[in-house]
């Protein structure tokens, strides 16, 4: 982290007699392909509908946002990025979905002095010692949403749980985060193969360990066919779900069905939340797209509003390094979750909240918002991080 900080001091000396830019290039890279194309394609569609509402600008400059599918290939995404870098020149990345493509990226973004403005992956290494100048992170660090749900678990006095989730670094921080919280009886911690979509086997050990509840974090597809395999295998009538937002978002709601009502879940952001940003946000997005937004819409949106405030702070000189890191995290936006800000990270400081599946009252299934579980809370790695 140190060299990191060195070259950015080094990057500020450079700044200098700075031009305004005559345009802003973004260089989205997401998971728009495979089992975990929905999240990737709902950030694009939320970063893309605030450009339009931007009426094609960013910070007052024309915006070209350059999209790639990085295939949920750390290999294809290092050569996605390498040409974003070099050849396309972007003045911002954002986009990623998966911690260990951001892990696998993140050093050449950074090498080359290019603020990464995380609307997903929020792995812990960059929330802790390698954290760094060029990262923001618009969503929460990955334990986050664990912490809250394993929170409510605990204080609702479930004592016996079952943990499933994917083995790769997203998955890991999820079993940190929940445990961190629920101090109960963890039966066994099962970990799935990144991408996988039969259940069985693992369905099999739930129903033979006959726990009170079971904590899942699967992603996308995941999600939604583990979700309809364990309702088909009987196991919602003895065992109670929780998950955290993105594992019972809309877009899983949409796919699964009525078998999700009932479910309890953690997030930072609902779309009923009562803010005018939010208000404006949820309707545009079901004009423009016709569904709901999900959580990952919400990020990608609040990426892009990030990046047009800071540009406009810094009046369009993008290469002054200095100015665009101060107005970065200065925020000068407000955000469809409502009121957050930058920890010393450069990730978010906010509320988490507790949402439950059931029916609205035009009869659809989706999230209502029914408490808070956390206030201003900070993520657990932050006093790892070398960065004032």
């Amino acid at each position: 982290m140190l060299r990191h900080v060195a070259a950015f001091t080094a990057a500020l000396l450079l700044a200098g007699s700075l031009h305004a830019a005559d345009r802003i290039k973004v260089g989205l890279l997401s998971t728009l392909s495979g089992a975990g194309a929905g999240l990737g394609v709902d950030i694009r569609d939320g970063f893309n509908l605030a450009i339009r509402q931007l009426n094609g600008q960013l910070g007052g400059l024309p915006a070209e946002v350059i999209i790639a599918d990085d295939q949920q290939s750390p290999d294809v995404a290092r050569q996605m990025a390498d040409k974003f870098l070099k050849k396309d020149r972007v003045d911002f990345m954002t986009g990623i979905v998966f911690s260990n493509i951001m892990l696998a990226v993140g050093p050449t973004v950074f090498e080359n002095q290019t603020f990464y403005i995380s609307a997903n992956a929020g792995p812990s290494q960059y929330a802790g010692e390698q954290c760094n100048p060029y990262f923001f992170n618009v969503a929460w660090q990955n334990d986050n949403l664990h912490e809250a749900i394993g929170k409510y678990v605990e204080d609702k006095g479930f004592r016996k749980v079952v943990i499933v989730t994917p083995s790769y670094p997203g998955g890991k921080d999820a079993v940190a985060g929940f445990r961190r919280y629920y101090k109960g009886m963890v039966a066994e911690e099962i970990y799935t193969r990144l991408g996988q979509l039969d259940y069985a086997a693992e369905l099999a050990q739930v129903r033979a360990i006959k726990p009170d509840a079971l904590f899942f974090f699967l992603p996308g597809g995941m999600g939604i066919n583990f979700v309809k395999q364990f309702v088909a295998a009987g196991l919602s009538r003895d065992t109670q779900l929780f998950a955290p937002g993105f594992s019972a978002d809309e877009d899983v709601i949409k796919a699964v069905g009525p078998a999700m009502m009932g479910m309890f879940n953690s997030s930072h952001w609902a779309h009923d939340m009562d803010n005018p940003e939010n208000r404006r946000f949820v309707a545009d997005f079901q004009k423009e797209y016709g569904r709901l937004p999900s959580l990952y819409a919400s990020q990608g949106y609040d990426a892009a509003r990030l990046i047009d405030a800071a540009v406009r702070d810094v009046k369009g000189k993008v290469e002054d390094k200095a100015a665009l890191k101060k107005a970065l995290e200065a925020k000068r936006f407000k955000s469809v979750r409502g009121d957050f800000r930058f920890n010393s990270n450069h990730y978010p400081v906010q509320n988490y909240y507790l949402r439950v599946i059931g029916k609205d009252a035009s009869g659809r299934v989706t999230n209502k918002s029914i408490g808070t579980i956390f206030t201003n809370h900070p993520d657990a790695y932050v006093g790892q991080c070398g960065m004032k």
